[in-house]
């Protein structure tokens, strides 16, 4: 039967091609399906076509093209239906061809794959397309044998049949070994056997006419690699390697084969194949067995210790059978409620566990937290016992439910007994504790009144409240077990009721301990006081969150610190439900851990800048649970999922604003404010702890660098203005680092070594402060080193001064006082006080009356419009009463519309800083009248206040900052509302106001009068001012 010599072209779709002898299952669209469903048609046999891999041939156009000629022996074509459809498609998208090679082909026409693919779509009668086709010669002897080598033919031949049938043996046997399945065991050894029958035989290969037994052979051989390549090659793939490098790899070792149509270079390139599959094949088992080794190691070993736990545990029962043979007492109280644990102490020898174990049974039975633990734990127990040799104790589940016990025993619950408290309840109740308390703070704090006042109340309350429950407690003890003691019981209670006496209630106490001595130690005791929510609010630096510290340290308590500085997560809160992966505790949870103990100071910081609401939930929210005390005896954590009990737990919190901070939590905070301090109290605070601080950082001692006060004042003022003493910290570290470098060249110039050299101290009538360092080897060679830092150095080590405060500001003040010109109080962002000139000019606008301009005022300086608000106010109120100051002629004249119309243009200096507030309507008034007016106020006067249209100055806030403020810049005056004398009372220190004068005005007049000087503003109405009686 004669070969075609024209086929049709099957396009192969990527990654698949078809050797010789080798079957495939081919997926096709519905072009080329219907077009291999008509040549079905057309032929009474099974057709045949030639199956073309997908090869771009651009870039190699003169290459010849290979196939194999395939017989098409099924055509799949689904059920036409609607799920087969797109909306506009006739034909069903998928057709699946079983295709069987036959043999090489070789196209003699150029088939571009691309270009078919588009004539299939616009042709309305799909068809394949006809190439002719060639058959190659399977045996060329010039291009097949290495030219270059001495080797004869029949020995290459041999050679090449030996290593193809070692690696495909070797190949097929590590398949059948790893194949699952008996069939392909089965047809693996098949093929081996057909191996085995191919002979060695090579001799008269080399003979170019006829055909031969070697040369057949060596056919088989060839014919072999195709089959084993095919068959095998797409198996090792998958089990070897499953990435995009793998695939491509392999397709490409099958198109090289696919195009070598000689016997023996085929059957090298086959062996090269196959011994690379057999690397492949070889990696993938031995990590597998690795695996398997450690499985069953872990079996081994899992196995072997419940061995040896049933053989310990029959050895302890033994023991305690023949210890316990003459012992009559029952178990304890904690083996009688042991019995809901379920699960004996024999029976793991895991030391967490047991712990775990041992804080449960601690617990008190019947209690909420008791039965959630013994719930979890007997769920746990049960992943245990059933996980056998798999080890279920290491399951995802069984790790959460251990992860969650070992959180849930680690808390201070209230029915286990704690350890700690009784050092800091014996302590408490001493008669030194509120004055070691008070020195506590004292030492750690300078200043700061108020705030010690609040937390010494809190601490009186909680001493009295411990004496009272002690008391108590000893009551009911000696009531139930030793009713003889009820007459000195009736002297304690008359001791802690009548006067509070300490001194006898402590005396009592100790004359009855003795009878209590011996009484039950199972005493239920109340709840402690519950600890107030204190709110330090105040400028940063200022010791809020050393405050915190003081507390805890008075109170002899743990101390936790959390940052709620942008959390944003309700869940940072509440914790995570363990539902999530990875999920814990919320930081409250965790300090409480941390802590150890119920009663701990918590200091929940920065909750000012705590994140908004989001759809992580709102963080604020979940705060007011936690500082509610009246809800957080019960404060339920996500993650925990038992009430827990925060009601003595002391929270305080700081902020740096109040406006930031929702209602409803700040409604449940009890306000401390901390304004900041003053000048004296900052060096104070330098003398007394920063400088001490900074010279143990730098290795220096107090002999090596000392400030002056000049020094120490000028560095407070001129090179830091804060309302805290952070800044004041670094400069000062600055300046004794400098020192230090100037100690340490000291030092190196005289050529110091360790024990040789001595430091003397100035002649004490010498007026030179240095220190001489003198070398012991070398007198002659001495250093002077000045420890003393004087104002003058404070600019070569700091630079040049930030600020002008005290003589030089005044003395700018006074060159520049002109008319227009008033002194206002500010408090600027970081919560610092001071002055602020208020600036106003008149701006001609060039016109007549009549034109009807002029009369506007201009505001500038980055006014916000509040301060807008206060400005066009002030300029009203001038405008109604310019005939009383005399500016007009007429009360119903405007000064700024006379022959000569005129604006105004107000201004705030310092541009660039935001400036708003309900506080500068006296002061700009005051500057409106004077550059009406031309009278001037004098520039040691300052003001603030807030006006009505009325005329009525009301109360404003900051006072205490602002008085600060305008003594550091050597105001003489200060102008205030009437409203706010009783906090200067309150807040300024004594020495502040002895060294300024204060005037208190209920209304403008009043505060003309104290700005300008009695007399200096002629009113021409004398009467009061009456007030609506709307």
């Amino acid at each position: 039967m004669s070969r075609p010599t024209k086929l049709a072209v099957l396009p192969l779709p990527y990654p698949i091609i078809l050797l010789p002898a080798s079957r495939v299952t081919v997926p096709l669209s519905a072009e080329v399906g219907e077009a291999l469903l008509a040549l079905f048609e057309a032929n009474d046999s099974l057709p045949v076509v030639a199956a073309v891999p997908a090869v771009d041939t651009s870039a190699n156009a003169s290459a010849v093209q290979y196939g194999t000629a395939a017989r098409v022996l099924r055509l799949v074509r689904p059920p036409l239906g609607r799920s087969n459809l797109e909306p506009g498609e006739r034909l069903p998208r998928l057709y699946l061809a079983s295709l069987h090679g036959l043999t090489r082909v070789c196209l003699e026409e150029r088939y571009d794959h691309e270009k078919a693919t588009k004539m299939a779509l616009n042709s309305t009668t799909p068809k394949l397309l006809m190439r002719k086709i060639s058959y190659p010669s399977s045996f060329q002897l010039k291009d097949s044998v290495d030219t270059n080598s001495s080797v004869p033919v029949q020995v290459q031949a041999r050679e090449s049949i030996v290593k193809f049938k070692a690696a495909a043996l070797r190949v097929l046997q590590h398949m059948a070994q790893s194949s699952q399945q008996q069939a392909r065991k089965d047809a693996f050894y098949k093929i081996a056997a057909m191996l085995e029958e191919l002979k060695d035989d090579a001799e008269g290969l080399e003979l170019e006419d006829g055909r031969n037994s070697a040369r057949d052979n060596l056919d088989r051989a060839a014919w072999m690699a195709d089959v084993l390549v095919g068959s095998v090659l797409g198996q090792g793939v998958r089990a070897s390697a499953s990435g995009n490098e793998g695939e491509n790899e392999d397709w490409a070792d099958k198109l090289t084969l696919l195009s070598t149509s000689n016997s023996l270079p085929r059957l090298q390139l086959a062996t090269m194949i196959l011994t690379k599959l057999h690397t492949k094949l070889e990696v993938t088992s031995r990590i597998a067995n690795a695996v398997d080794e450690s499985l069953s190691k872990q079996q081994k070993e899992f196995f072997l210790r419940q061995q040896l736990r049933a053989i310990e545990k029959e050895l302890k029962e033994l023991q305690q059978t023949t210890s316990t043979s003459g012992n009559t007492n029952p178990s304890n109280g904690n083996n009688r409620h042991s019995g809901d644990l379920d699960l004996d102490s024999n029976e793991s020898d895991d030391t967490e566990l047991m712990d775990i174990r041992r804080k449960l049974e601690a617990m008190t039975p019947g209690s909420e937290e008791r039965k959630a633990g013994v719930r979890e734990w007997r769920r746990l127990k049960r992943l245990l016992g059933a996980g056998g040799a798999g080890g279920g104790g290491g399951s995802v589940e069984g790790g959460v439910i251990r992860g969650w016990l070992e959180w849930f025993t680690a808390l201070p619950w209230p029915s286990v007994t704690q350890s700690s408290p009784a050092s800091s309840q014996s302590s408490i109740t001493t008669s030194a504790f509120l004055a070691e308390a008070r020195a506590q703070l004292d030492s750690d704090h300078y200043g700061l009144d108020k705030v010690k006042k609040r937390l010494i109340e809190y601490l009186a309350v909680v001493k009295l409240k411990e004496l009272a429950e002690l008391a108590e407690e000893r009551r009911l003890a000696l009531e139930a077990h030793k009713p003889e003691a009820a007459e000195a019981l009736e002297e304690v209670t008359g001791a802690a009721d009548s006067d509070g006496r300490e001194k006898e209630l402590q005396v009592v106490l100790r004359q009855a301990q003795p009878v209590i001595e011996n009484l039950p130690a199972k005493v239920q005791r109340s709840k402690g006081v519950k600890g107030p929510i204190l709110l330090f609010v105040g400028p940063p630096g200022t010791g809020k969150t050393s405050l915190g510290q003081s507390i805890a340290r008075a109170l002899g308590r743990p101390f936790q610190r959390i940052s709620l500085g942008g959390v944003r997560d309700e869940a940072e809160i509440r914790g995570h439900r363990r539902t999530y992966v990875a999920s814990g505790p919320g930081l409250i949870v965790q300090a409480l851990r941390k802590a150890g103990r119920p009663d701990f100071v918590c200091l929940l910081d920065e909750i000012d800048k705590i994140g908004a609401s989001n759809f992580h939930g709102d963080p604020g929210a979940a705060l007011l649970e936690v500082l509610d005390p009246e809800q957080n005896c019960n404060f339920n954590d996500h993650y925990i999922n038992v009430p827990i009990d925060l009601s003595q737990v002391l929270f305080i919190c700081t902020a740096n604003t109040l406006e930031t901070i929702s209602a409803p939590l700040l409604d449940r905070c009890e306000v401390v404010v901390l304004p900041g301090y003053t000048h004296n109290e900052k060096l104070h605070i330098a003398r007394q702890f920063l400088l001490p601080k900074q010279l143990k950082s730098n290795g220096l001692t107090q002999d090596q660098v000392d400030f002056t006060e000049e020094a120490l004042k000028a560095v407070a003022t001129r090179y830091t203005r804060e309302a805290g003493v952070r800044t004041l910290e670094r400069s000062i570290g600055s300046v004794v680092r400098f020192k230090a470098v100037e100690w340490a060249e000291c030092l190196d110039a005289v050529e110091a070594q360790e024990g040789k050299i001595v430091v003397n101290e100035a002649s004490p009538h010498s007026p030179s402060t240095d220190l001489s360092v003198i070398n012991l080897d070398h007198p002659s060679k001495t250093a002077l080193y000045k420890p003393l830092v004087e104002e003058s150095e404070l600019e070569a080590i700091l630079g040049i001064a930030r600020w002008e405060d005290g003589d030089e500001s005044l003395a700018e003040r006074n060159r520049g006082s002109r008319r227009g010109v008033v002194y206002g109080l500010v408090v600027m962002g970081q919560g610092e006080g001071g002055i602020l000139p208020v600036e106003t000019i008149v701006v001609p606008t060039g016109n007549k009356s009549d034109s009807g301009d002029g009369g506007r005022l201009r505001l500038t300086g980055s006014l916000g419009d509040v301060i807008k608000e206060s400005g066009e106010l002030a300029l009203s109120w001038v405008k109604t009463h310019a005939y009383d100051l005399g500016i007009t002629t007429s009360p119903f004249h405007d000064p700024l519309r006379g022959s000569n119309p005129i604006d105004i243009h107000l201004h705030l200096p310092a541009g660039a800083q935001k400036k708003d507030g309900p506080s500068a309507g006296v002061a700009m008034t005051c500057a409106l009248v004077s550059l009406l007016t031309g009278a001037c106020v004098p520039t040691d006067v300052a003001m603030t206040g807030e006006i009505t249209l009325r005329g009525r100055v009301t109360p404003v806030g900051g006072i205490k900052e602002k008085v600060l403020g305008a003594h550091r810049a050597q105001i003489r005056k200060v102008i205030l509302p009437y409203a706010n004398r009783k906090d200067v009372e309150y807040d300024v220190a004594p020495e502040i106001r002895n060294a300024m004068e204060f005037v208190f005005v209920r209304n403008l007049q009043e505060a003309l009068e104290a700005a300008f000087g009695k007399g200096v503003i002629g009113w021409r109405s004398q009467l009061d001012m009456l007030e609506s009686r709307l």
